[in-house]
């Protein structure tokens, strides 16, 4: 995972997600590219219903982008982290395009990178939207790592793998195996009457153990639904970074009746590597 995307806003609020990267870029002497995000846009509704493309003009996107890039270089520069050189093992970093990235453009650019950043969402989607993360997810075919407010001091050495046999989370851990083969203590953690019909988590630690990951399995029970469970248990278990596939149920199911991966989503206060 040596080349890292991070979708960057102008609001100030992307210290902990830039740090985070920070930490996955030392890991495997990385480079972070920084993208400015554009801003979510109301939309205007006239009186005969008709519905008014909201617009940035061009001075306005200027200081968006101007603003995005002053705070990735600030991080950078304090973090020691270099400017990319050719050649270069060690961590490094670099900025694209000159204008502002929409959450489309975020997923198609993103089929480039190996890991895309993500601060994660609160209810309300601040101060990175659902919205985004569904098109980095579903549009780049890549793994994204979801950052909490609250940042990370470590990450990857107790690695926990929300496992319910599913395809989702088969491809995300297949994803996650550099991470993975770095790991001090990997735990398979399956939550009873939260699962597909697949294979086990037991079968899942011996096939990881065979290529010499640390993987022990467990199973734990539940008193709640899947998604406060499985983040009750990482926390029990002192896990710095939760692995889990995304979207077993589908968006539309999870939207109206809610669903694990929405509420891991908003609420987990470790990082989180998701995919589709």
């Amino acid at each position: 995972m040596r080349n890292l995307l991070v979708p960057v806003n102008s609001d100030g609020r992307m210290w902990p997600v830039l740090e985070t990267a920070r930490l996955v870029a030392d890991m495997f002497g990385g480079y972070i590219e920084g993208i400015a995000q554009r801003p979510e846009l109301p939309e205007v509704v006239s009186a005969e219903f008709i519905v008014a493309a909201p617009t940035l003009d061009l001075d306005s996107q200027q200081k968006l982008m101007d603003q995005a890039q002053r705070a990735f270089d600030e991080f950078m520069n304090q973090a020691g982290v270099p400017p990319y050189s050719d050649g270069s093992n060690a961590p490094s970093f670099g900025w694209a395009g000159r204008h502002l990235a929409t959450d489309m453009h975020i997923g198609s650019y993103g089929r480039l990178f190996d890991l895309i950043v993500l601060g994660r969402p609160n209810v309300a989607g601040e101060p990175t939207r659902v919205a985004t993360i569904e098109a980095a997810l579903f549009e780049s075919g890549r793994p994204l790592l979801l950052v909490p407010p609250s940042g990370a001091t470590t990450i990857g050495k107790t690695v926990v793998i929300a496992w319910n046999g599913s395809t989702e989370t088969a491809r995300t851990v297949a994803l996650a195996m550099p991470i993975l083969r770095k790991a001090q203590r990997v735990i398979v953690l399956s939550v009873e009457g939260w699962d597909v019909d697949g294979p086990s988590g037991d079968s899942l630690a011996r096939n990881l153990a065979r290529s010499g990951i640390p993987a022990e399995a467990t199973t734990r029970g539940s008193e709640s639904s899947p998604g406060p469970a499985v983040l009750e248990h990482v926390q029990a278990l002192g896990g710095d970074l939760l692995i889990k596939g995304a979207y077993t149920q589908s968006r539309l199911r999870q939207m109206i009746f809610g669903g694990a991966t929405r509420h891991i989503m908003t609420k987990a206060t470790v990082p989180v590597l998701i995919a589709h």
